[in-house]
């Protein structure tokens, strides 16, 4: 069964962590909206890429989708600035939806609030954030813990691939 997904991105996204989930789960037949402060918005990508979101974060509801993607680079960051974003990632991990965060990514997180006791892994310069927030993190290219995927690194993607397409063949 197709399932609906939402990628979470602003600026300075680190594109292959887009682009690379985005191709495999679209290859595996399913649906993903690029979301972004305002729909049509062009995103700089860290490394000069220019992405469209398709979607904006006013006009969304996480009831809308089955799962999350939030790719890394610097837009985990810039994200946190707007609580709307950080209020729809907490309503799909209140839901136990599918969540699947990369690099800086789990930074992001921190902003639902519900990382205590969550098992996960991300880029070393943010995994000191994770722990305060509660979590038990780990160095290892991908971890899984109930419906979070996490990843360290670009060199992470196929296993973060892999473990995401798990969850949202299941």
């Amino acid at each position: 069964m197709a399932k609906h997904i939402a990628a979470i991105v602003t600026d300075m996204v680190e594109e292959i962590e887009l682009t690379g989930p985005v191709k495999a789960y679209k290859d595996a037949g399913h649906t993903v909206d690029v979301i972004s402060d305002e729909a049509g918005k062009i995103i700089k990508g860290k490394n000069g890429e220019e992405l469209k979101a398709d979607k904006g974060i006013e006009e969304v509801k996480a009831s809308d989708y089955d799962a999350l993607l939030v790719p890394g680079g610097f837009s985990p960051d810039l994200l946190r600035i707007n609580p709307k974003n950080g209020d729809f990632a907490r309503a799909f991990m209140e839901a136990d939806k599918p969540v699947f965060a990369i690099c800086h990514g789990p930074q992001f997180l921190v902003e639902t609030d519900l990382l205590k006791g969550r098992e996960l892994t991300s880029f070393v310069s943010v995994r000191k954030d994770l722990k305060n927030a509660g979590a038990s993190v780990k160095d290892e290219e991908v971890v899984v813990d109930k419906n979070l995927v996490t990843s360290r690194t670009p060199d992470d993607l196929p296993a973060f691939n892999r473990e995401a397409l798990k969850l949202l063949n299941n």
